[in-house]
């Protein structure tokens, strides 16, 4: 008897303990209602729980064959609450989308967006960039709307920031820093950002006083995420000077997502209402990519590649240009020979796995490389004539130039290769623990770069050659017979193989905390910089270290205000060979 009891007790504790482990998984994506995913989003039913991940989706574990309440809540968002029943052993997609909402404390108003704010980051709409209108339609459109962002050239991408250099900008796409053209002027050029607004989540931007996570640059920081796709979708956009499409794709089983875009412009048509007649043909185009497979829900390996074209063909015709007054009219009118042939070949490659180890504590390890081959070729000569203009209302050659005051012409010549390899490898951390945020990372990169510079230019005014300023023997033309040799008035040569190796890295600690009724955020780090170059015979070590710290405070006052403090200590490295002395690297006679 004592063995039936036994063995009763046995199948009755194996039964419960089989019934009690039967289990079935819902996951997901959630959405706004502009069908974006949303971050950091509760779901969570009676002890079980979890939050979305950056790109919005989520997984959770709940009880099988019986009624599970899942409550989603998010703080700037009405919460949804759906009740399921699974079988054992169920995968459920639930896809909820949430409603946009304001969440009142007090006085105090406080939405996803101010909370990015505290932290001295303006968070920009997609959808805002593809509706602003301009030469080079994207994310440098918009930036152009901001307090302290210009740009000098309406065809070109680059901006400056606060007065600064167009070099002086990081950019960033799903964490991984990419680059731009190197031998682009000061923002005269380079067509299409490497930026795909199609492609574009979140844009996220940062006009100076920036955390010791982003790198070592003087002026801001655009950080970019791509679009996680939920379902397949093509968009295409056709006009007159290009077109575009991309494509969004995910599989069945959610675990692998793709998004695809490519890009073609032509802006030929902006220069006809110029002042300078042309042959002017810039031809734009590019094909990006990027990829995610998930092999389980803690890792995610990523893939994001890029190959772009950008090519110039500039042949200048005419040009004349009116100015002075009604009564005394002058032109400048300049011809034109030559032409300039420009072209960009950029590629860029990155691979970022990311292993969710739990709630707090994400791994993050990306390896890219990037390869860039530039021209730039042009001789153009310029002869101009300046006079006084017909004015006589009837005339048959009224607004033209009658008498030359003066004349001239002017030689620019080039030859600029650039040839560079650029290869990074970097880990990152980023740990939470409560209302603490500690974050790492190490880096570690390696640039192999070939440039040669020949330039020089002859300026030529009434027959008399000008030399360059404060050169010995002087040109005391026409008053002395000048018996030197003709010199240009810039010559700029130079050829450089350059190898850098540089090793980076920065922790940083933030916290959000309350000062009375006042809400507060604080952010402390420290990043380091050293890198060593190599140029021939030549080589030299330097290591840097940035201190940067933040404080924010947002009183609960009835007016919405926000006060925010920055300091800190900003590197920007030199770059493409510049490390040389200039008596080195440039010859200027």
């Amino acid at each position: 008897m004592k063995t039936n009891h036994t063995l009763a007790l046995l199948f009755t504790c194996f039964f419960c303990l089989f019934i009690y482990s039967q289990e079935a998984t819902i996951k997901g994506v959630i959405l706004n209602e502009n069908n974006q995913p949303i971050p950091k989003v509760s779901v969570k039913t009676g002890n079980i729980g979890t939050e979305t991940n950056d790109n919005g989706f989520y997984s959770l574990s709940i009880p099988a064959n019986q009624d599970i309440a899942i409550e989603f809540s998010h703080i700037s968002h009405e919460k949804v609450i759906a009740t399921f029943n699974l079988k054992n052993g169920v995968i459920k997609e639930f896809n909820p989308v949430l409603s946009e909402s304001i969440e009142q404390i007090a006085t105090v108003v406080i939405s996803g967006d101010r909370r990015k704010e505290v932290e001295g980051i303006i968070s920009l709409q997609p959808e805002t960039i593809r509706k602003i209108p301009g030469a080079n339609a994207g994310v440098e459109n918009l930036l152009m709307t901001l307090p302290g962002v210009s740009n000098n050239n309406e065809l070109s991408t680059q901006y400056s920031v606060r007065g600064g250099n167009y070099d002086e900008n990081l950019v960033y796409i799903n964490g991984i820093e990419v680059y731009r053209p190197f031998l682009v002027r000061s923002g005269q050029q380079e067509g299409l950002s490497f930026v795909n607004s199609d492609l574009v989540q979140n844009v996220d931007f940062s006009a100076g006083g920036f955390q010791a996570k982003y790198g070592d640059k003087l002026s801001s920081v655009l950080d970019i995420t791509y679009k996680t796709p939920y379902q397949f979708e093509v968009n295409a956009d056709l006009s007159l000077l290009g077109a575009a499409v991309s494509v969004e794709n995910i599989s069945k089983d959610s675990k692998f997502t793709s998004i695809v875009g490519a890009r073609y412009r032509n802006n030929n048509l902006f220069v006809d209402a110029k002042q300078t007649q042309t042959n002017f043909r810039p031809i734009f185009a590019d094909l990006q990519g990027y990829f995610t497979y998930k092999f389980t829900n803690k890792f995610h390996l990523s893939f994001l590649g890029n190959a772009a074209l950008n090519k110039y063909d500039y042949e200048p015709l005419t040009r004349q240009t009116n100015f002075g007054t009604l009564a005394d009219p002058v032109a400048l009118i300049v011809f034109y020979e030559g032409q300039e042939k420009t072209e960009y070949q950029t590629y860029f490659g990155a691979f970022q796995g990311t292993y969710f180890a739990n709630d707090n504590l994400t791994l993050n390890l990306t390896a890219s490389t990037y390869h860039t081959t530039e021209e730039e070729y042009f001789d153009i000569l310029a002869q101009y004539n300046l006079g006084e203009v017909n004015s006589n209302i009837g005339d048959e050659n009224l607004g033209e130039v009658e008498f030359s005051e003066g004349i001239g012409s002017q030689l620019n010549h080039g030859r600029n290769d650039l040839d560079a390899l650029i290869s990074t490898i970097q880990a990152k951390g980023d740990l939470k623990i409560d209302d603490n945020r500690i974050e790492w990372s190490v880096k570690y990169t390696h640039e192999d770069i070939r440039d040669r510079l020949v330039e020089w230019e002859v300026i030529d005014s009434a027959g008399f050659s000008i030399r360059p300023p404060r050169t010995i023997p002087t040109n005391e033309q026409p008053y002395v017979p000048y018996e030197g040799p003709l010199t240009p008035f810039t010559n700029v040569r130079a050829r450089n193989n350059t190898q850098i190796n540089r090793l980076q890295a920065y922790a940083q600690w933030s916290k959000r905390a309350t000062l009375g009724e006042s809400d507060v955020w604080y952010n402390a780090g420290v990043r380091m910089h050293n890198w060593s170059v190599k140029d021939g015979a030549n080589s030299s070590n330097q290591t840097v270290f940035s201190p940067r710290g933040q404080f924010a405070i947002k009183p609960n006052w009835k007016k919405d205000m926000l006060f925010r403090a920055a300091a800190g200590l900003y590197y920007q490295h030199r770059f493409t060979g510049s490390y040389a002395t200039l008596q080195e690297r440039f010859n200027l006679m």
